[in-house]
């Protein structure tokens, strides 16, 4: 660690490059915007590098301060398992309502809650799982773990990772349809895909444009029903990687350009709760620990 580096500058970095402005930060870390602004200029002159660029509508990271975002997330993590650990876990109780996609929580989620109801038998958690409704500055969820990252809100957020997505179909349909496709070929493709009201999904708009004004073969409203069809060979689907190999489809394209990061976002006044930093610290150790997995 450089010198001239203390822990506080960590935090106001990160607090900074997650909320775009010092105001933002500031609300976050219950501190003056002229302490903020002191703390990353020494940080600035510690490293000896320039981390944002500062403009009229707020703080942009440069390419060097984007750079640092995961060493300091690194020892974020670190300062909260030390500060957790020193708490009687086993005295942790209450419960705990966590938003999340529902393919996060059958598939990542669900077969990790074991071990940490082990650890911490007094927390309950609540899944809530219709995330489109689930709102953290409306109170609808303590923490959420999402693709989407919140543009308003009072809530602290931390990139954990990346879902890595691909273009897949059943074994059956993919061997019927190659000897009579090339390469980024569709025209003739059967396209599952979401409905209108998912239509803002990076999936969505991507199967949009391949479809070029054709009509697809069937729209659901869940990604447990795309792949269920994918797999009775009704067509192609995008997909996350980690699902549809799992279920033995097979890619066709695997780097699409809708892959999506997986943050962790969490109501800023609750951050200092230790039953709610116990949930967050299982969900980034959990997405941490799987990170290849998820990325495919």
């Amino acid at each position: 660690m450089p010198r001239g580096w203390v822990w506080d500058d960590t935090r106001t970095f990160l607090a900074v490059a997650r909320h775009g402005t010092l105001s933002g930060a500031a609300a976050e870390l219950n501190l003056g915007i002229a302490t903020l602004s002191r703390r990353i200029e020494r940080m600035e002159n510690a490293l000896k590098l320039p981390l944002f660029v500062r403009q009229q509508s707020g703080y942009q990271l440069t390419e060097e301060g984007a750079g640092l975002i995961e060493k300091a997330e690194a020892l974020e993590a670190a300062a909260a398992a030390f500060s957790s650990g020193v708490s009687n876990t086993a005295q942790l109780s209450g419960r705990v309502r966590l938003a999340t996609a529902e393919n996060l929580a059958t598939a990542l989620i669900l077969p990790a809650l074991p071990q940490f109801h082990a650890q911490y038998p007094g927390i309950t958690l609540e899944l809530v799982t219709d995330i489109t409704t689930v709102n953290l500055h409306r109170r609808d969820a303590d923490l959420a773990l999402r693709m989407v990252k919140p543009e308003r809100g009072n809530v602290t957020l931390r990139r954990l990772g990346m879902l890595g997505f691909g273009l897949y179909a059943s074994p059956s349909y993919a061997a019927q349809r190659k000897a009579h496709h090339d390469a980024g070929d569709y025209d003739t493709d059967a396209f599952i895909t979401w409905g209108d009201t998912h239509a803002h999904l990076p999936a969505a708009q991507w199967v949009e444009r391949m479809l070029r004004g054709r009509e697809p073969a069937l729209t659901t409203t869940s990604l447990a029903t795309q792949l269920a069809a994918a797999k009775a060979g009704l067509g192609v689907a995008v997909l996350p990687h980690f699902l549809a190999l799992e279920a033995d489809l097979v890619c066709l394209e695997s780097d699409i350009g809708v892959d999506q990061p997986i943050y962790l976002v969490i109501q800023t006044d609750l951050t200092q709760s230790a039953r709610i930093r116990a949930v967050a610290d299982f969900l980034a150790e959990l997405v941490a620990s799987n990170r290849e997995r998820l990325r495919g």
